[in-house]
């Protein structure tokens, strides 16, 4: 008896990836180094000055990286309640954060206990920064004020009042003193300045905003919310320059390369996209494995950092040059046996024998069903969930082969209305497909053979057939169409051909003589009646 050949899967094309250079520029990093925080990783600020150590905020305490070190070199904990927002001063000697108890703290880099304590707000304080002069800081809390204070004498300098709900983000103009933009879930955002006691500029985000970013020029700002990612023209007077909308759910943070010319956005979907700065189009994409709440680039773009809400800190370094050209030793294939025992430049003889072991046949679930004739259950083990939606293929395959048998027939008989509405959702969503219609048409045909009985007896079955007979008519118009377009196309190409002579008219004169070969003389052509 001959042995059993499984079914043979057939290898269809795939669409390769196109590769640009954005591409080879984001995928140019090793893989990630994960570190568990103590809570959500709510805020991560890199140093302006070298070795540009970062600062992760994560539940009461706020832990300084190094670069190169997965451990943090330094760690604040004189938190009462959750930390929030611990931002670095311009000169990297300071680093300022608010927290839950509405208290905001003031931390020399070198240092453990606060070199300052500033009360004044009522609520958890969500927004700290520093000014341009450095000696201020600007603060938002959720007692929907946003306030000035001075570094040296710990005191208020001013406080405003015009959001109506939680102040959640802010920034400061690293080019003037004075001014400063805040956001708050009240969908609005406010530029200030310090020497007015109101905002000069409101503009509406139209939902509650998380973050803000200024471009490094400070005439564009980026504004982040709901599914939403703005850029606002602040020299206009902050008219919506365009309105980003890629992400599926809240956009948590944004940042920009090192360059200025990609802007990046995380999101509570998982994904970071970046886009281009002079079209606002997405350019590469980034998965993650939880939802995201913080992101930030090292200078020159060499690492990439995200804060997840499971409290995981991935951190990606970028490959050096070297090690994208050394060729791994884990990567170099392991000598045969026959090296050990020949050495490595041996070759069999001419009398030589090779014995061979047989391999041993691996079979699929289906494969064994189908050997034993089970041909319902070798269908149904094709149709499991996972195979069905990723690998589409197996069960065309399969039935395929059911068919080639001639019990295709029997496998989609007897079924009750779950199973019936199953595979017609698999032929609704893989029919037109031009890879799977062949088989498909088939397999359709049958079932509308076996169950016509029964039809306008089940709603679920009678709405997928009336959805099936809706893609088919369309597919046959779609089709129809197309046969026009081509002969259209037939008749320009045909009017386009030069026609060619008639043989043997090549040297006919206009007058209907024949010039001939070796004469000087013209003869008057002779035609058959």
């Amino acid at each position: 008896m001959a042995s059993f050949k499984p079914t043979k899967i057939p290898v269809y094309p795939k669409l390769g990836e196109k590769v640009t250079q954005d591409t080879l520029y984001w995928k140019n990093y090793k893989a990630p180094v994960q570190i568990k925080e103590f809570g959500s990783v709510t805020n991560i600020d890199y140093s302006p000055v070298a070795p540009h150590n970062f600062a992760v905020t994560a539940f009461t305490r706020i832990h300084i990286y190094s670069p190169l070190s997965q451990e943090p070199v330094k760690t604040f904990t004189r938190f009462k309640d959750t930390a929030y927002c611990g931002r670095f001063r311009s000169d990297g000697q300071l680093l300022v954060a608010g927290c839950e108890d509405s208290v905001v703290r003031l931390f020399d880099v070198s240092g453990r206990v606060p070199l300052r304590v500033f009360r004044g707000h009522t609520k958890a304080v969500h927004v700290t920064d520093f000014t341009a002069n450095q000696y201020e800081i600007l603060t938002g809390s959720d007692d929907n004020t946003c306030r000035l204070w001075d570094i040296p004498n710990a005191v208020e300098l001013n406080s405003y009042k015009e959001h109506t709900d939680y102040v959640r983000c802010g920034v400061t103009s690293k080019l003037s003193r004075d001014l400063f933009i805040t956001g708050s879930y009240d969908h609005t955002l406010k530029l200030f300045d310090a020497r007015v006691e109101k905002s000069v500029m409101t503009m509406d985000h139209g939902q509650p905003v998380e973050s803000l970013l200024l471009y490094p020029s400070e005439g564009l700002l980026v504004s982040a919310g709901g599914r939403y990612v703005k850029v606002w023209d602040l020299l206009k007077g902050g008219q919506p320059l365009v309105s980003l909308r890629n992400h599926h759910k809240t956009v948590t943070c944004v940042c920009l390369s090192s360059s200025g010319q990609r802007l990046l956005s995380a999101s509570l979907d998982r994904h970071v996209k970046v886009y281009n700065t002079s079209n606002y189009k997405v350019v590469h994409n980034f998965d993650y494995a939880t939802s995201i709440l913080s992101l930030a680039l090292a200078p020159e773009d060499e690492t990439i950092v995200v804060g997840m809400t499971s409290g995981i800190l991935s951190i990606k370094h970028r490959k050096n040059p070297e090690e994208l050209n050394k060729v791994s030793s884990q990567q170099r294939r392991r000598p045969s046996y026959r090296v050990f025992v020949k050495g490595k430049n041996y070759a069999p003889k001419q009398d030589d024998y090779l014995v061979s072991k047989p391999v041993r046949q691996h079979l699929e679930k289906y494969d064994k069903l189908l050997r034993k004739f089970n041909v319902s259950k070798a269908l149904d083990k094709a149709m499991e969930p996972w195979t069905r939606s990723k690998k589409p293929e197996i069960p065309v395959a399969v039935m395929k082969e059911l068919d080639r048998r001639g019990t295709l027939k029997n496998a989609l008989a007897g079924r009750d209305e779950q199973e019936v509405s199953l595979l017609l959702s698999f032929l609704i969503g893989n029919l037109l497909d031009p890879r799977f219609a062949p088989v498909l048409i088939i397999a359709a045909d049958m079932i509308l053979d076996i169950y016509q009985s029964v039809v306008g007896q089940s709603p679920i079955v009678d709405r997928q057939l009336l959805r099936l007979q809706d893609l088919m008519g369309k597919e046959i118009d779609f089709q129809q169409e197309l046969l026009e377009v081509l002969g259209m196309l037939d008749t320009v190409f045909a009017s386009r051909i030069p026609r060619k002579a008639a043989p043997g008219l090549e040297n006919r004169r206009p007058n209907g003589l024949v010039e001939g070969e070796g004469s000087s003389v013209s003869r008057p052509h002779r035609q058959e009646t």
